[in-house]
């Protein structure tokens, strides 16, 4: 196994947990009367299943998982449909996006398991294909777009533009690594192009984050909120920072500390020089990932590996981005850190898989 993913997994996991302790402790005591009770419901319904997952799918061979990879997809396409069904799918904020189980008080995000199903899809249909047959536009290219149309589809009624976004990066980062075509690439960027043109036309808020993004001091109590407590926190940290715990700003004043701003809060506490250490971490994650990638003993454990490190790559650079005004924000949740227990679980399954493709690497 290799043992660098797996510290850095648990180093940047238990530093969430105490990221998350003091970031939420006032919302938390608002809400629930409890300044804890963010991280132990990240604890209990994230943290703990999810490395116990982890540790279970880092035993199971990995080309277990090529063989149903079909039926998984199925499953979690059905998953998408539930949210839709009245007394089943739930409402939080503007998307429709979870499930709940009627009796038992639980509730998981669908799009997050088809995160982890899609990419292990496409790693197992990418491997069965010819050479010749994916170059090929009818054989290649438009059954890949017609699976990933499908799912996006799905996602985007929900609406979750968000998840979407890094379905996507993940599928075009296992296309790629597969030897796709630069015209094909350049097919699929003409048609995103399309695609963001057409939601941004029919969901105005959508064209008012890009807006603010571009200038953010042009309404600083309304639209441009967010983006503008952000940059306040993290040039309030300075170079070292005000202290754990001594951040201002998650006293009700920046929105979202629990997932999209945790990032802000951190820096406020820790300065830059820890907040860049942080992000060095990732760096160091990704590039871990992507030498197990290189030494993988066949495609399909190679695409898996290249499908995990876009999706903590491209996650954490929108995350990060978003909190530093460098890109719009977007709701994506920094890996392995945000609150949310069914992205922690999925992930950490997800680098389970890596993990026992690693004990098998060339």
């Amino acid at each position: 196994m290799d043992y660098v993913v797996l510290g850095i997994v648990l180093s940047l996991v238990v530093f969430g947990l105490l990221m998350l302790t003091s970031a939420t402790s006032a919302v938390a005591f608002e809400r629930f009367g409890d300044t804890y009770w963010f991280m132990k419901h990240q604890l209990l319904y994230g943290v703990l299943p999810g490395l116990a997952l982890m540790a279970v799918l880092s035993r199971i061979p990995y080309v277990f998982w090529k063989r149903v990879a079909g039926f998984l997809l199925w499953v979690s396409v059905a998953l998408l449909v539930l949210v839709f069904i009245p007394g089943i799918g739930a409402d939080f904020g503007t998307a429709r996006s979870w499930v709940e189980i009627p009796g038992l008080g639980f509730s998981f995000q669908p799009a997050e398991i088809v995160k982890l199903t899609f990419l292990l899809y496409l790693a197992a249909w990418f491997e069965n294909r010819r050479e010749k047959d994916l170059k090929g536009f009818t054989k290649g290219f438009i059954p890949f777009l017609t699976s990933l149309g499908v799912v996006t589809l799905l996602i985007l009624l929900q609406p979750d533009v968000g998840t979407v976004s890094v379905i996507v990066a993940i599928a075009l980062a296992v296309y790629v690594a597969a030897g796709a075509p630069w015209t094909h690439l350049l097919g699929f960027g003409s048609l995103g192009a399309v695609l963001l043109f057409f939601l941004i036309k029919f969901a105005p808020y959508r064209a008012a984050r890009f807006t603010t993004f571009l200038h953010p001091e042009l309404d600083p109590q309304g639209i441009g909120y967010h983006v503008n407590q952000a940059l306040l926190a993290v040039g309030s940290g300075g170079l070292f920072g005000l202290g754990y715990g001594q951040s201002r700003q998650k006293f009700q004043y920046l929105p979202e500390v629990a997932s999209d701003s945790i990032f802000a809060v951190m820096a406020e506490e820790f300065g830059f020089l820890i907040s860049g250490a942080f992000v060095f971490v990732y760096a160091v994650l990704a590039y871990r990932l992507g030498t197990l990638a290189a030494q993988a003993r066949d495609r399909f454990g190679q695409y898996v590996t290249v499908g995990v490190l876009a999706w903590i790559a491209f996650q954490a650079f929108v995350n990060i981005g978003a909190m530093l005004a460098l890109l719009p924000i977007t709701g994506i949740p920094l890996p392995l850190v945000s609150y949310g227990g069914t992205s922690m679980v999925v992930l950490l399954s997800a680098l389970g898989i890596v993990l026992n493709i690693s004990r098998s690497r060339v």
